[in-house]
């Protein structure tokens, strides 16, 4: 029987002391594929070891790539090269790691044997085919459920798949990941063109491997001429963590908290903008270059938040952060408006539809649209809310504890070990009233 967890906070509390979250989640998916296909020993440190980014790393064993670790967050790839790869003898479980399969699917397509990719429920009910349809046009083979998603069988194109000149439909690191590693495999050039900005850090490891990768405005090309050379990653903790701590301290009263080596990619602080724009005291302190990635300390103390209409522009930047910032909306003074962000929809749960539903629940006024919300901050109350197995509606929940009137209750939260496996301890210690309650 699998185990549920039950998230209970009492109300109130406010953020104190200096934590380091957990290493960034997409770094370290990326880690271990680009140091499995490097020629040499590639070291890290920092790594997630959440249940996510440890599919990734299963998925490379079972290909036959050698990894020691995690331990500590360090671990150690001895590269099989580009080419080294083996079929794996069962079907490569991804849990519910979006990233493992999106990224995996390009990635397998042009190797010389065939594989499937199957993940949990919730995975097993995410969108492939914005994916698997460029992939298609650059020769790729892989088998979608109708609904086009997992399980995907993929049959191995080893030399047949040819480069595309790819303009994305919609803004997602993701389908731009996905095809540079198929272009890694692919005749000819493999460019893909984003509507918006999306994380990069895919391009900036590739450099950081010695593969050469073209950057000419917001189109990336990749080619097949190229080799990845082993290089050691310090992963920066991973901004989409600290963002529920940088809402819990601007919104709970007499808080003051520093955040160290947190990941401040260009692509990534979309979280720090709108927050600023909402009226948050977020100070960026010693910032620094670690392994191609910038870094930096954050301190937050608590500051009155006033609501806003979130430009458009910073959305694909803060995709991943709109749960709990949503709940700074709910504590804002006056209304906050999101749009452009139907991308929410297909997450890990309707992420637009759930939040709006706990917060109602909470006493927010906090109406869902096709691509975003309307919220009306207000006083949030005590209830009962479902996270609908998303990690992250279970921590939005949370923070907003600190401003509530009484206990809010969360149910279905075992999945915040996907991604933040310390996140009641580490909550725990700066303040916020947490406890953490499991039943088979």
């Amino acid at each position: 029987m699998s185990k549920t967890v039950t998230f209970i906070v009492q109300p109130g509390g406010s953020l104190n002391g200096s934590a380091r979250v957990p290493g960034d989640k997409s770094i370290s998916h990326r880690s271990i594929m680009l140091g499995s296909l490097a020629e040499g020993i590639t070291h890290v440190k920092g790594f997630l070891q959440a249940e996510d980014a440890l599919a990734t790393l299963q998925a490379f064993r079972d290909m036959g790539v050698r990894i020691e670790g995690p331990k500590d967050g360090e671990l150690t790839i001895y590269g099989v090269g580009k080419h080294g790869l083996n079929a794996p003898q069962k079907p490569l479980y991804l849990g519910n790691s979006g990233t493992s399969m999106r990224l995996l699917s390009g990635l397998l397509a042009g190797q010389a044997f065939d594989s499937e990719l199957t993940g949990d429920k919730s995975l097993s009910g995410r969108p492939m085919r914005r994916v698997t349809e460029p992939l298609a046009k650059m020769g790729a083979e892989i088998e979608t459920t109708e609904k086009g998603t997992a399980p995907l069988k993929i049959k191995g194109q080893a030399g047949k798949l040819r480069g595309i000149d790819y303009e994305m439909p919609m803004a997602s690191a993701q389908v731009k990941s996905c095809l540079l590693l198929a272009g890694m495999y692919a005749e000819g050039i493999t460019s893909v063109t984003e509507p918006a900005p999306t994380r990069d850090h895919t391009e900036r490891m590739l450099t950081g491997f010695s593969y050469p990768v073209e950057k000419q405005g917001s189109k990336v090309s990749i080619s097949a001429k190229g080799s990845l050379t082993a290089n050691d990653i310090d992963v920066p903790s991973d901004i989409s963590s600290a963002a529920f701590f940088l809402v819990g301290a601007s919104i709970a009263p007499d808080s003051d908290i520093i955040l160290r080596h947190v990941g401040i990619n260009p692509t990534r602080t979309g979280v720090i903008d709108i927050l600023r724009l909402m009226g948050a005291k977020i100070e960026v302190l010693n910032e620094r270059i670690v392994g191609g990635e910038p870094v930096a300390d954050l301190h937050v103390v608590s500051s009155p938040l006033t609501g806003i209409d979130i430009p458009e522009a910073l959305v694909p930047l803060a995709i991943d952060e709109f749960p709990v910032l949503f709940v700074a909306a709910a504590c804002a003074q006056g209304q906050t408006r999101l749009s452009g962000a139907e991308e929410l929809r297909v997450k890990e749960s309707d992420r637009i539809q759930v939040m709006a539903d706990g917060l109602q629940i909470l006493g927010i006024d906090a109406q869902p649209t096709a691509d975003g919300m309307i919220i009306q901050g207000g006083t949030l109350g005590a209830g009962r809310v479902i996270s609908h197995g998303d990690h992250r509606i279970a921590m939005a929940f949370s923070i907003a504890g600190l401003k509530a009137s009484g206990p809010i209750v969360i149910e279905d939260c075992e999945n915040v070990n996907t991604s933040f496996p310390e996140f009641v301890s580490l909550a725990t210690n700066l303040g916020l009233k947490l406890i953490s309650e499991q039943a088979s």
